[in-house]
């Protein structure tokens, strides 16, 4: 992987973290640094999933993809805040 690859792998789990934690309803109680990360796993999870089931490379903006990295996201941003909740 190139420096290319990891940087835009960031910008994109920054993104897809975002709007994770947005579909949530209420306020989550985790950090940016949480929800950065949660999102980077989250984009690179998404992507394999969305290559596993062949909707990785379409023509155009690939909204499959995009609505699977946002729901995991979503899914972690919650296990996270449960984590540190009982912690």
């Amino acid at each position: 992987m190139e420096i290319t690859g990891i940087i835009t792998a960031i910008v994109i789990g920054v993104i897809v973290g975002v709007l994770g934690r947005l579909v949530l309803p209420g306020r989550q109680r985790i950090g940016v640094l949480w929800t950065i990360v949660v999102g980077i796993v989250a984009a690179l999870i998404g992507t394999f999933i969305a290559a596993g089931i062949g909707v990785a490379d379409t023509g155009g903006v690939d909204w499959i993809e995009l609505f699977i990295q946002i729901g995991l996201a979503a899914a972690g941003v919650a296990a996270v805040e449960r984590a540190k909740v009982r912690a």
